[in-house]
């Protein structure tokens, strides 16, 4: 495929790189795996062949040979040659003609899978781009104009696939504009006073401007009222402080008890601020698709309950993979 646009944000990604996160190396990957893993399937790849993420505004492509493609995630319309196709959809496309997209009109990220997959070098064990790293993808960052990127042999699996097969749409990720997060409460929920959290809780948030695959910056609600304490060596005096701890993706973290961020996948391994809570695993492909102004509330569930969402979400992967 040829750059011709790049699109406001297009990089490649897959599941994301594991095991480096002790060394501030984050996993990168998909903000939203469901729909990454659905469109490789789709298209007959294995799941977790490298695809393009493409945030708010897809790119303009360029094919150079045969192949069929599936976009899935955002509502972000493909067209080829100008004519709109269907999303979640098995697409065949031709050498020379042109994919492109307008801007999402519902979630916020799009995953362009081709068969085949993108066939760009590994590094260390993933060929996610980590931008703030310049690692992985395509020489380490976002797609630009000009840019060519190559794809893998299509198997004898994907050279099979039809044109038409779809996702059905209760296995695809909701793009809603308003979301309840479910966060299993800690490690510093202590720090913040009971009838504060509570408020937090309670109230709607709104997803800032500031939202990428670093963190997810939310506006709007109550600043939170600390317990009082007299900070520990190595914490800053600001309330929101503590001894410099490791994050785990998914924790939300509130400097100065202001506005809550959500960590994403890439962000940094370890810092300063408390946590109160940490989104639970199966519900953080839904972060991924929320565009600015999306409302958000939280609600706290207990460790039994995140083992079982995503025991269920781990049952709808296998319903996509049954297709």
């Amino acid at each position: 495929m040829e750059v011709i646009k790049p699109g406001l944000l297009s990089s490649v990604q897959d599941q994301g790189r594991a095991g480096y996160y002790h060394l501030g190396i984050p996993p990168s990957g998909a903000m939203d795996q469901r729909s990454f893993r659905a469109a490789n399937l789709l298209v007959g790849n294995e799941e977790t062949a490298a695809v393009l993420e493409c945030a708010l505004l897809g790119p303009e492509l360029r094919f150079t040979a045969d192949t069929s493609i599936a976009v899935t995630g955002a509502a972000m319309a493909p067209k080829i040659d100008g004519v709109e196709q269907p999303t979640d959809t098995v697409l065949a496309v031709r050498a020379g003609q042109v994919l492109s997209f307008g801007f999402a009109t519902a979630g916020a990220r799009a995953y362009l899978a081709v068969a085949g997959g993108l066939d760009v070098p590994e590094r260390l064990g993933s060929r996610s781009t980590y931008a703030l790293g310049s690692l992985g993808g395509l020489n380490g960052r976002k797609l630009e104009a000009g840019d060519v990127l190559p794809t893998g042999p299509r198997s004898a699996a994907n050279a099979a696939r039809a044109a038409g097969r779809t996702l059905p749409p209760e296995l695809r990720t909701p793009l809603a504009k308003e979301h309840v997060l479910r966060m299993v409460p800690g490690l510093y929920d202590h720090r913040v006073q009971p009838a504060s959290m509570a408020t937090f809780l309670a109230e709607t948030w709104t997803v800032g401007s500031e939202a990428d695959r670093i963190g997810y910056r939310l506006k709007g609600g109550t600043p939170l009222a600390f317990v009082d304490r007299e900070p520990p060596f190595g914490a800053g005096d600001d309330p929101s402080n503590i001894v410099d701890a490791c994050y785990p993706i998914g924790s939300i973290q509130v400097p100065s008890g202001q506005e809550p961020i959500i960590l994403h996948r890439d962000a940094v391994s370890g810092g300063g601020y408390l946590m109160i809570g940490t989104v639970i695993s199966a519900d953080m492909d839904l972060i991924g698709q929320m565009p600015p102004n999306t409302r958000v509330r939280f609600e706290a569930v207990s460790l039994d309950q995140a083992l079982t969402a995503r025991a269920r979400r781990a049952r709808e992967l296998d319903a996509i993979r049954a297709l």
